[in-house]
């Protein structure tokens, strides 16, 4: 079972390097997504499909990014994610009655991750996250950059669209978003304040383009020994209206408390500051 409502790191790989599956299979990464649509130029599309359908039939698991809805690979990879059961990344996700066609024609094999990058898709956040068939979604902060003419690791520049988000997911009840990328790659301070970014703004995860990245992303999503103590001292308490470390405790704060506590035992069990 693939955890895409708990995964905190999900690395990328391209459909095109069959060489690197098993690579980003054993890396540590919570998930891993085979990516048939922006690593693939048109002249590999199907040889990128193949190579996913072949490593997919070992009984290997992972997400696979389709190409958009309305592109000529569109539906044969669906059908590929579909015969395998996988989840599918949604990308320029904006409609939810293309969702919604997509969850019927998978017949409900295949739980959809809306990859959210396009100003209008930010628009109709609130109906992409409630469509049919859809368990989580994804931020695309270079795509959505690109369109709107700003920089894609201005934080503050991108910091309604991702909020946005975050609201949508909550309101639909689904898992709290997953995070861009971060493209520079191996500048671990600028992946550090990125991920405390969107920690901050209440996402749980984020796509991750190389290995490198994988232990600080995991590290960062999961809630510190502090946090913990701090939700185990609040459950400890009770359920009454009560105070600790002067603060008021009330019911809100035990539902944070115990999503912390669930947080922290991440989607591989119990994370050593546990």
């Amino acid at each position: 079972m693939i955890p895409v409502l708990s995964a905190r790191s999900l690395l990328f790989v391209p459909g095109h390097r069959p060489d690197r599956f098993d690579k980003a299979a054993s890396s540590g990464a919570d998930v891993v997504i085979i990516d048939l649509e922006d690593a693939v130029a048109a002249e590999d599309k199907d040889r990128a499909r193949a190579n996913a359908a072949a490593w997919l039939a070992l009984g290997n698991r992972a997400i696979v990014r389709i190409n958009a809805p309305g592109t000529p690979w569109s539906e044969t990879d669906l059908r590929v994610a579909a015969d395998h059961g996988c989840p599918v990344m949604v990308p320029k996700s904006e409609d939810s009655a293309v969702l919604a066609d997509l969850a019927a024609r998978t017949a409900g094999r295949c739980d959809l991750v809306p990859l959210v990058e396009t100003a209008l898709g930010v628009e109709r956040a609130r109906e992409v996250c409630a469509a049919p068939g859809v368990t989580r979604t994804a931020f695309g902060n270079v795509d959505l950059a690109a369109q709107l003419g700003i920089a894609h690791d201005d934080h503050t520049a991108l910091a309604h669209a991702r909020s946005r988000l975050v609201v949508a997911s909550a309101a639909a009840g689904i898992s709290p978003p997953v995070d861009g990328v971060t493209t520079a790659v191996r500048d671990m301070d600028t992946l550090s304040a990125d991920i405390a970014h969107a920690r901050r703004l209440g996402f749980t995860g984020k796509l991750c383009i190389h290995p490198h990245q994988l232990p600080r992303v995991a590290e960062g999503f999961t809630p510190s020994a502090e946090e913990v103590r701090w939700a185990r001292a609040v459950l400890d308490a009770g359920n009454s209206v009560t105070t600790v470390d002067g603060q008021m405790v009330d019911k809100p704060v035990l539902e944070r408390a115990r999503r912390v506590l669930a947080q922290a035992h991440g989607p591989h069990g119990p994370h050593p500051t546990t």
